[in-house]
């Protein structure tokens, strides 16, 4: 394949991400279900992001599975 054609597809895909995280509320990291978060202490926070990091998995399992078939 052609890595012009490659370049402009991760750039588009990146523009739509990025669109994506900005415009729709529920898709920005830190605030997917299944993401944990809790004060500690005065002014202490735990974060654990679950949901985030399921979801990243599924993407990029998927993007390097339609690149591995070509």
């Amino acid at each position: 394949m052609n890595p012009g054609r490659i370049l402009v597809a991760l750039g588009l895909a990146a523009v739509i991400a990025g669109l994506a995280i900005m415009y729709v509320p529920a898709l920005r990291p830190g605030r997917l279900p299944g993401d944990i978060s809790f004060p500690v202490g005065g002014s202490g926070r735990i974060y654990i992001p679950l949901g985030t990091s399921i979801l990243l998995s599924v993407l990029l399992t998927v993007i390097f599975a339609v690149l591995n078939r070509r």
